[in-house]
């Protein structure tokens, strides 16, 4: 039986022009970004660890460029100031795809869909988020750490050591201060221990941290670990 029309997600590898032009109405993509940008593996991750306050997915004609091919449609959504990828991608993007992959194919069959070349000049690209670019520096604004560790809350974990092995963060909370006398410690430095968890002192404010991996261990509530590693205000991070 002969295929009409054929749909790609999350395709890790360039399919040859000569396999996707096989069905009589071609081959669809979807990609989590406002296509030109964002163009590359991690594309949920990027748009949320730059602060961005939007996003959304691109249905497009693949081509032989990464990410490159003509548009058929776009669907937007914001990002809010606590938004995870696992929020982004879960509450919105996915099922805003399954309906966008949906509507796409009804205006190819149709005769209604119209492929619109991107604006190359315009584009940008990230590669992979990955353990490297998800190491905490807490020498860095409250805001851009806040960003870092929900763009990669659940995957890959925003990371900083303790006892020489990574300690991962995940279910934080943001808590600026107008003065840095507000914050008790150095940065890196836990502040305190509460029912919630932990906090940590950055520069403009400190981090909560609700949950932590440490090492190969799993996920654990992070009033727990404190308890079972001994630590408490006063201890550094990230050395």
């Amino acid at each position: 039986m002969a295929v009409d029309l054929c749909v790609m997600a999350y395709v890790l590898q360039f399919a040859p022009q000569d396999l996707t032009s096989i069905p009589a109405h071609g081959t669809i993509q979807y990609h989590p970004s406002l296509l030109p940008c964002y163009r590359g593996p991690s594309a949920i991750n990027w748009p949320i660890i730059r602060g961005d306050t939007r996003t959304g997915l691109s249905i497009f004609r693949p081509t032989d460029g990464l990410d490159e091919g003509p548009l058929i449609l776009q669907k937007e959504t914001n990002i809010g100031p606590d938004d995870t990828v696992g929020s982004v991608y879960f509450d919105r993007l996915f099922p805003m795809g399954v309906a966008a992959l949906l509507e796409a194919a009804d205006l190819i069959a149709a005769g209604r869909a119209w492929a619109t070349p991107q604006d190359h000049s315009i584009a940008s690209y990230e590669g992979w988020c990955r353990s490297a670019e998800a190491k905490i520096n807490w020498h860095a604004h409250v805001d851009s750490i806040y960003d870092l560790i929900r763009g990669c809350d659940p995957a890959p974990g925003a990371w900083t050591l303790w006892k020489s092995a990574k300690l991962q963060l995940f279910d934080t909370r943001k808590h600026a201060v107008r003065t840095f006398s507000q914050v008790s410690g150095q940065v890196g430095t836990v502040t305190s221990v509460g029912e919630r968890g932990f906090r940590v002192a950055a520069h403009g404010g400190e981090i909560e941290v609700s949950r932590v991996k440490h090492g190969d261990r799993g996920k654990v509530p992070a009033r727990e670990f404190c308890a079972e590693a001994g630590i408490r205000a006063g201890t550094l991070l990230g050395g």
